[in-house]
Parts: structure tokens; C-alpha cells; sequence
């Protein structure tokens, strides 16, 4: 990878996209940072011309429109984000000659699967956001060199508001915590997507969809136990809760479990969920401030 490699990244100021800048800074890639505040995805002019002006080497969308629950009422906003602007950002890509990375989720699949999904797995989403997401894929592979990176249950990062995050707070503060028993996931820790997605790129892999989490899978409810023994909390602050006993707006995917081994075979192995929890639970046990809440 080139050390003045220009990098454009949207949502930097998400809990993804701020790892993606310093993470590259540290590379030595000249950053542009575009905020919520500072680009408005869904207005396809002010894309157009922010990259224009710009004329970065990789574009990095981190932008996405997130409120899974939301999104049942909010369907033109997701789809304005999750889709439509993706169709802005490869226009734009492939006007300056740009790579695009884009990342994408669990959440297109169906859930009913009894073994981790593959990127040769036909998506089947269940709910807006999952919908919005799907065609924002679709969107970024009109970029000529592209990269769809589908990530779940991110965790890690300044913002510090994912379900993990929301796990171990309640944990190190001596409150209980309700954890799905039976949804099955694969953790994607920020620092490794981030990782991966630079190592990827330098890689020169070819075009396409890959999937981008942690090794493995796990149960919401055995992750959490494996938080208390990391941070040597109370283990019965733990709830466990079946998905059907809680009434969701949006369906989410039951088995979401992902397969990395595409990712791997490009050269990018990634570390497995057991490993990023307890790197993550290490730095948080050294932030731990105001009556137990850990400070991002």
C-alpha cells in the first residue's frame, strides 16, 4: 500500500468509521474524514462533488442509516443511505478511477440456515433494513474495483454502543443484562475489520463480496458468560432471553452465523471472537470510571 494512498472515508465519526481513519492515518495514508456533519450521503450532488474535489484513491463507506427497528417506519431514510447513496458513492468512484469499500451485514440472510453462511449463500432479507442493505450492495458493485465487506454485531470503537458494549457495562456495574439465548452470531471487533479492510486492500484481491468477522460463532448468552469471566463479574447478572419471548418490530436473522474462510483465502485471516473479546475486554477493565460504567 502505497504510504500517500489519499483515503475518503464517510460516517467517520461512527463508531467504525473513526477506527478506519486513525487506523490508516497510522499507515501513512493521507485521510479525508467526512462526518454526518460534513457530507450528507443521501444528496447525491454534494457526493459528487466532495469526491470530485477530493480525488482520493479509496473510497471507505462507513455511512449507514442503523435503526434496524426504525427502519420499518423510516423506509425512504434507510434507502436513501443504505442504498441510494451507495449508487452516488460508486458513480463517483468510478468517475475518479477509485476503489470503494462498502460494508454491509448479516442481516441480508434469513436465519434458517444450520451452518455459517457463505458469500455463495442467495440473501434472504426479512425487514427493511435488511432490504436496504441488500441493494446497497448491489449499488457498490457498479464501482469497477470494488469491495463489499459484510460485518455483525460490531463491537469496539470510541462510540462504545454496541450489544457487547451494552453487556459489559451492565456487568462491570452489577446490573443485569437480557441476552438472546438462541440467536447466533459471528462478532466483528472494530479493530480487525479495520485491519482487515486496509490489509485487503494492499492485497490487490480481486473484486467482490466478502464476509469481514471475527472466527467462528457464538450464542449471544455464551459470549456474555465468557465477558464475566473476562472481567471477573457476576455471571448470574446474566438473563438469558429466547427471541421468541421478545416482541421486535424488525426480524432479525435467528443463525446469522459467517463464514470468513473467502476472506482468509485472499490472504486476510482473521482473528477469532474469543481472541477480540478478550483483547476488547482488556482495554475496557483499564477504563472503567464513574461507579463502574466504562468510559469509550
Amino acid at each position: 500500500m502505497k504510504p500517500t494512498m489519499h483515503v475518503f472515508v464517510t460516517g467517520a465519526g461512527g463508531q467504525l468509521g473513526a477506527v478506519i481513519v486513525r487506523q490508516f492515518q497510522e499507515a501513512g495514508s493521507v485521510v479525508t474524514a467526512a462526518a454526518r456533519r460534513d457530507l450528507d450521503v443521501a444528496r447525491h450532488g454534494d457526493v459528487m462533488a466532495a469526491i470530485r474535489g477530493a480525488r482520493p484513491d479509496v473510497i471507505v463507506n462507513c455511512a449507514a442509516y442503523n435503526d434496524v427497528d426504525g427502519a420499518e417506519a423510516q423506509i425512504q431514510a434507510a434507502f436513501e443511505v443504505n442504498a441510494f447513496a451507495v449508487r452516488s458513492l460508486a458513480r463517483a468512484a468510478r468517475e475518479v478511477g477509485a476503489a470503494l469499500v462498502h460494508y454491509s451485514t448479516d442481516f441480508v440472510f434469513d436465519g434458517e440456515a444450520d451452518r455459517p453462511y457463505t458469500e455463495e449463500d442467495r440473501p434472504r432479507p426479512r425487514s427493511v433494513y435488511a432490504s436496504s442493505k441488500l441493494v446497497g450492495e448491489w449499488f457498490a458493485a457498479d464501482a469497477p474495483r470494488h469491495y463489499v465487506l459484510r460485518v455483525e454485531s460490531l463491537f469496539g470503537g470510541p462510540a462504545a454502543r454496541s450489544s457487547i458494549d451494552r453487556i459489559l457495562d451492565a456487568l462491570l456495574g452489577g446490573r443485569e443484562a437480557r441476552v438472546f439465548v438462541d440467536r447466533v452470531v459471528s462478532p466483528s471487533y472494530v479493530e480487525d475489520v479495520a485491519a482487515a479492510t486496509r490489509r485487503l486492500l494492499a492485497s490487490g484481491a480481486p473484486s467482490g463480496l466478502y464476509h469481514c468477522v471475527n472466527g467462528g460463532h457464538t450464542t449471544w448468552y455464551e459470549l456474555g458468560r465468557r465477558l464475566a469471566r473476562l472481567a471477573g463479574a457476576d455471571e448470574a447478572r446474566l438473563v438469558p432471553v429466547p427471541m421468541a419471548s421478545v416482541a421486535l418490530r424488525a426480524r432479525r436473522p435467528q443463525y446469522a452465523a459467517l463464514s470468513n474462510a473467502k476472506l482468509a483465502g485472499a490472504g486476510v485471516a482473521m482473528p477469532s471472537w474469543e481472541d477480540a473479546v478478550a483483547r476488547y475486554v482488556t482495554q475496557m477493565k483499564g477504563r472503567v470510571v464513574d461507579g463502574g460504567r466504562p468510559r469509550p
